[in-house]
C-alpha cells in the first residue's frame, strides 16, 4: 500500500525574523546588526547579546564561509526528510562575523573538511518560502 510522504515542518517567521525571510525570497542574505553597538547577530533575536539594545539594523551579508563542522544525517530528525537522507549539515563561519548552519549541496561526505570554502546559495522551496543552502567554492 502506497503512503503519502510526510510534510517537512516549515519554519515560521517571527516579528524579529521575518526581515531574514524576506531576504532570502530576494535572493539576499540578510543578518541583524545590533544599532547601537554594531555587532552583527544570527539567528535574529530581539535583544543585541553584547550591549543589550533592542535596535536592529539589517546588512546584507557576503553569503561566503568556511565550515566550522558538519555532521551527516543518516536518520531522519522529522518523516518529511526521509526521502533526503543521508544529507549534511554545515555550520559554517561566515566571513561577517557569525556562524550560520543550513545543508551542504554538490558534495559528498568524504569531500566534506573543515575550512572548506562555502557560498550560500537560495532555494525555493514553495510560494514565499526560501532556504539557504551551502555550495563548495574555489
Amino acid at each position: 500500500m502506497a503512503t503519502e510522504a510526510a510534510a517537512k515542518p516549515l519554519p515560521e517567521p517571527t516579528r524579529d525574523s521575518k526581515p531574514y525571510w524576506d531576504g532570502l525570497n530576494e535572493g539576499r542574505l540578510l543578518l541583524q546588526q545590533c544599532a547601537t553597538c554594531r555587532k552583527i547577530r544570527h539567528y535574529p533575536r530581539p535583544v543585541c547579546d553584547a550591549c543589550y539594545s533592542m535596535e536592529v539594523a539589517w546588512i546584507e551579508a557576503s553569503g561566503r564561509g568556511r565550515v566550522h563542522s558538519w555532521t551527516v544525517a543518516h536518520h531522519p530528525f522529522h518523516p518529511g526528510f526521509k526521502e533526503e537522507l543521508p544529507y549534511i549539515v554545515a555550520i559554517v563561519d561566515l566571513e561577517d562575523g557569525v556562524r550560520m548552519n543550513a545543508q551542504m549541496r554538490g558534495v559528498t561526505p568524504d569531500e566534506m573538511r573543515i575550512g572548506l570554502p562555502v557560498q550560500v546559495i537560495f532555494e525555493r522551496t514553495k510560494e514565499g518560502l526560501t532556504l539557504p543552502a551551502f555550495v563548495r567554492t574555489q
